[in-house]
């Protein structure tokens, strides 16, 4: 029970730290009880130029977006920023740990990330693996403080936002995991599996509209 309780006051802390929730968009129909834990796709397209206006632009087109295939194509544009480090010790650190996990030795993958983590703090996408393999390993205390420092470097972080959801979901708290994927739609609108998720999670805290 303490731990839960920690738990919920770290995802309380992340919340009030996010953009404010806005209404959600009308959603199609039902999917699966959760959304799925968010990763970057395995081929990245290439993007040049400065990054910060890069993701600017691309948020902008993500949130306008007309159609579901669009918007997965400009969220791989987002995700390929995201993985640039701009360190050749980070992304050679980085190459290590995914083979590793392909080798499914997560531990050796969680010391690789926190080797980059230490040399390249800023390095959002470091933050983000490391919490997926805390979640994975259902590490919530773990996974929620490096979800922390990833919202903390990109408030963007639709994948971060999608992951801390799901937490607060697992740990018994519909109400704040609503009010997560509100955020998240208010980013990317028609990121997949989420409006289905606001929906159901909508209609269980709120009660259906009369």
């Amino acid at each position: 029970m303490r731990a839960r309780f920690h738990l919920g006051l770290l995802a309380a802390a992340l919340l009030l730290a996010a953009a404010p929730a806005v209404a959600q968009e009308s959603a199609p129909q039902p999917g699966p009880a959760k959304p799925e834990w968010v990763k970057p796709p395995a081929k990245l397209p290439h993007v040049g130029g400065d990054p910060s206006k890069n993701l600017d632009f691309l948020f902008g087109a993500l949130k306008a977006a007309p159609d579901a295939s669009i918007a997965k194509a400009i969220e791989e544009r987002i995700w390929a920023v995201w993985a640039v480090s701009r360190s050749d010790t980070a992304n050679l650190l980085m190459l290590r740990a995914r083979t590793a996990l392909t080798g499914k030795d997560s531990d050796l993958a969680i010391k690789l990330l926190t080797a980059i983590i230490k040399i390249k703090p800023d390095y959002v996408e470091a933050w983000n693996e490391r919490a997926t393999l805390y979640y994975t390993r259902k590490d919530y205390g773990r996974a929620l403080a490096d979800i922390r420092e990833v919202l903390k470097r990109e408030p963007r972080h639709f994948g971060a936002l999608a992951g801390l959801g799901l937490i607060l979901q697992d740990i018994g708290d519909d109400r704040q995991a609503l009010d997560v994927y509100r955020r998240v739609l208010a980013i990317y609108p028609r990121m997949e599996h989420i409006p289905d998720a606001v929906k159901r999670l909508q209609e269980k805290v709120e009660g259906r509209d009369i």
